[in-house]
């Protein structure tokens, strides 16, 4: 089975305002979010890992932080862009801050029973629910996934750029938890969550991750696809 590194993109001016942004245009990478992509792109090369492919939401944001993580792995890495793993389509609430969306009564379905959120249509962005965005973001990372596998082998590495709530979802899923939950896990800007889809089960390797070296991803479960009972001896140290 494949890796797949899930990678939010990194902050921008709306993440720093408290806006939700959601498909707004334009919306782009502040100073700190073009810094902390690049160090991950660094972070890939020093932990040694051979990544085989960057798949990305096209939403400016996110082919910012492909782009920047991608440049010093070399120049042949594809960087490919699936709309699947854009943002959830906020609508009207589209462009509005944290802070006034709060008072909203949506807000508490948001929070509390997310998977009966629907984001209702606004003038200039149409709205979506938060299944509808889990079920897409859910179905395009596996897809991507086995085709990784089918091409580049079960030791394969590759890297999924995507928004806070659709990594959320992802998470979610490779957990188990039911989308009512995925409010309970914490993604931040630039981190990177790590998942291996297994024939009977995915194994999550990590979760918001950022900083330190990535090497150890690859010591996850095994075994055909069973879990290592008793936790197992996790990744091999370092030589040296």
């Amino acid at each position: 089975m494949a890796t797949v590194l899930i990678v939010r993109h990194g902050r921008t001016h709306a993440n720093a305002a408290g806006v939700l942004p959601g498909w707004a245009p334009g919306v782009r990478l502040d100073e700190t979010g073009r810094a902390q992509a690049t160090a991950l792109g660094q972070r890939l090369v020093g932990s040694g890992l051979a990544v085989c492919r960057v798949v990305t939401s096209p939403l400016p944001r996110c082919v910012q932080t492909a782009e920047l993580l991608a440049h010093p792995l070399g120049e042949g890495l594809p960087v490919l862009s699936d709309e699947r793993l854009a943002e959830c389509r906020f609508g009207a609430w589209t462009g509005r801050t944290l802070a006034d969306l709060a008072g909203d009564p949506l807000w508490r379905v948001v929070q509390d029973q997310p998977s009966a959120a629907v984001f209702p249509d606004g003038p200039d962005f149409a709205g979506e629910s938060l299944a509808a965005m889990a079920a897409r973001v859910v179905a395009a990372v596996r897809e991507h996934d086995a085709a990784v596998t089918a091409q580049a082998g079960p030791g394969a590495v590759w890297v999924a750029v995507s928004h806070g709530d659709p990594v959320k979802a992802l998470l979610a899923d490779a957990l188990g938890l039911h989308l009512d939950l995925f409010q309970r896990i914490t993604v931040d800007p630039a981190s990177v969550s790590v998942v291996r889809y297994g024939p009977r089960r995915p194994f999550v390797v990590r979760v918001n991750d950022v900083g330190g070296d990535l090497g150890g991803v690859l010591g996850a479960p095994d075994g055909g696809g069973d879990a290592a009972v008793g936790g197992g001896a996790g990744a091999p140290a370092p030589a040296g």
